[in-house]
């Protein structure tokens, strides 16, 4: 059975909404930084291009699955 809202404190609940917000800030902060770097975009078109070239394998064959 999972825990209501009503079952937690104020404190847990501040908690739970400070992790959820700190998360996202990171990962915005991350993605931010990363469009940024000309040598991620670089690495965006060349993943592209090997796409539409068929340049790509099975998931499973990457994994050896």
């Amino acid at each position: 059975m999972c825990p209501k809202v009503q079952d937690i404190t104020t404190d847990e609940l501040h908690d739970l909404i400070v992790a959820a917000v700190t998360e996202t800030m990171e990962d915005m902060i991350e993605d931010f930084l990363a469009v940024r770097s000309p040598e991620y975009i670089q690495s965006i078109e060349e993943a592209r291009e090997d796409y539409q070239n068929g340049n790509v394998k099975p998931l499973e064959k990457a994994l050896d699955v």
